[in-house]
């Protein structure tokens, strides 16, 4: 395995809003990690299925067997290192992009939380509920907090949907798609290989591409806080791991 300079990634999460660590996890690592997924049960509510996409929410809820897998030693480190040594688990969702995906995801921000109900907050808002699970955009300091770790199950480029994002835009709040200026942004390509992890701040602006190539793009997509809600508001999916 490869060492790497946590700092400098910390550095380039705060000024660009994302970093790549290539060979976090070993070849064995993630094929144990699939090999769970492959063999989870898939009736549930909490899954979509389509020809162009399979996802698990709540995923490691869904797959607690998978937990030890995926908290390896490596990646306690970069938590702890990067993101600090309070935080933990408020969101996962596993992502499977076939080889025929059509699946293209116009740029965005990820505006919202999940939550465990539906409470009237001053500057929670707007809710959505789907499945019976609740997600609210909260103010934007709890947003600006939290972290997102992308396992990466495939070696994932521009031609099999990897991110393409605009570098610098998590510090422009609410940016909305619309108003990007491109004279002045640049579109970077996120390229990571399988066994890698990317970091992201949910306020950058980020979206992918249909696959051109072929290959599968299967990542599993954790988000971190050390943030507490109101009391009467509980993150849905909260898990200490360190």
């Amino acid at each position: 395995m490869r060492t790497y300079n946590l700092e400098s990634h910390q550095n380039e999460v705060l000024e660009k809003g994302f970093t790549i660590i290539n060979a976090v996890f070993s070849e064995k690592e993630i094929e144990g990690i699939i090999h769970t997924i492959e063999n989870i049960d898939t009736s549930k509510d909490t899954f979509r299925k389509s020809e162009d996409l399979f996802a698990i929410r709540q995923f490691l809820k869904e797959a607690p067997e998978s937990v030890d897998s995926i908290f390896i030693d490596r990646i306690k480190e970069i938590i702890k290192d990067i993101f600090g040594e309070k935080y933990f688990v408020v969101k996962s969702i596993y992502f499977d992009k076939p080889e025929k995906s059509n699946w293209y995801v116009a740029y965005h921000q990820d505006l919202t939380i999940s939550v465990d109900k539906k409470v009237d907050l001053p500057d929670f808002g707007p809710w959505t509920t789907k499945q019976n699970q609740f997600a609210v955009q909260p103010p934007l300091d709890v947003l600006e907090n939290i972290y997102t770790l992308r396992i990466h199950l495939d070696h994932t480029d521009e031609e099999n949907g990897a991110l393409k994002v605009i570098s610098n835009s998590h510090a422009k709040g609410i940016y909305r798609p619309e108003t990007i200026d491109w004279t002045i942004e640049k579109e970077e390509i996120c390229k990571v290989e399988r066994g890698g992890v990317m970091i992201m701040k949910p306020l950058l602006l980020h979206g992918s591409n249909r696959t051109t190539n072929g290959k599968k793009r299967r990542v599993i997509h954790i988000e971190f806080s050390d943030i507490e809600l109101p009391e009467e508001l509980q993150w849905s999916e909260r898990m200490h791991i360190m």
